[in-house]
């Protein structure tokens, strides 16, 4: 009983912090600052972990970005609004999200996760920046949460008037528009641990070139070799003529 009375005092002295963060960060004054420190909690270091937060926040966060995408881009196409959707909410993109507002000092993980490099980790960052959404929305609601995924999220959307063209898809247009066969991936390689991995894949062009990039995610490490092998396809092999004659290969394809 002694012992529990002596950590009390500690105990609320952490949940004070988090509540002077959150106020800091998303200018709300939390009633339950449990409630976040739940959402920049990690499975390594305790049982209740940001994991159904990250739920939660993942569908606010979508609905947010789909109706502003919606009405900043009146003129724009289905298609076209799911290309510039698909690149606001990557796991990257929350990830330096939430390096931007601390996230990375206040995680809560065991030691191995730490020691592991969790706290910089794209794909933990990203779920609980998505969580501590969630959190926010359970406690203030739609409107406050949508303000602050606009505020946040407002430098990406209105960076770039074009929409963004993902490297996959590119690469895959590449190859149809120069009679090549269509891009081949291949994981070469996963190390680290299950809440930090890191994937190796290799992207072929094939009888023609490859290139080889690394992620904290199959999808990250995919979409780095496409770039990686478009950067290169387009400064070092010259398009298909129509008349048929051979492009000149890339001096990585040999």
């Amino acid at each position: 009983m002694v012992l529990g009375r002596a950590l009390a005092p500690d105990r609320d002295g952490l949940l004070n912090k988090v509540a002077d963060w959150v106020a800091s960060i998303f200018g709300h004054t939390a009633r339950d600052p449990a409630l976040f420190e739940r959402a920049l909690t990690h499975g390594s270091r305790a049982a209740d972990t940001y994991e159904r937060l990250e739920f939660l926040g993942d569908r606010v966060l979508g609905l947010t970005v789909s109706e502003w995408l919606y009405a900043v881009f009146p003129q724009e196409s289905e298609g076209k609004l799911s290309k510039r959707f698909n690149a606001l909410v990557t796991g990257a993109v929350c990830a330096e999200v939430a390096r931007g507002l601390g996230v990375p000092e206040r995680l809560r993980l065991g030691k191995q996760a730490r020691d592991d490099g969790a706290a910089d980790s794209d794909n933990v960052l990203g779920d609980v920046m998505e969580a501590l959404l969630g959190a926010l929305y359970l406690e203030a609601g739609l409107d406050t949460a949508r303000g602050v995924v606009r505020r946040l999220w407002a430098d990406r959307i209105l960076a770039d008037a074009a929409v963004p063209h993902h490297p996959k898809s590119a690469l895959q247009e590449w190859a149809a528009a120069n009679n090549r066969k269509p891009p081949v991936y291949e994981i070469t390689d996963r190390s680290g641990p299950g809440h930090a991995p890191r994937f190796t894949i290799r992207v072929a062009i094939p009888k023609l070139t490859e290139a080889t990039a690394t992620g904290a995610s199959k999808q990250e490490a995919e979409t780095a070799a496409a770039a990686a092998l478009l950067k290169d396809l387009t400064r070092t092999v010259s398009p298909e003529p129509v008349e048929g004659r051979p492009s000149r290969k890339s001096r990585s394809g040999g």
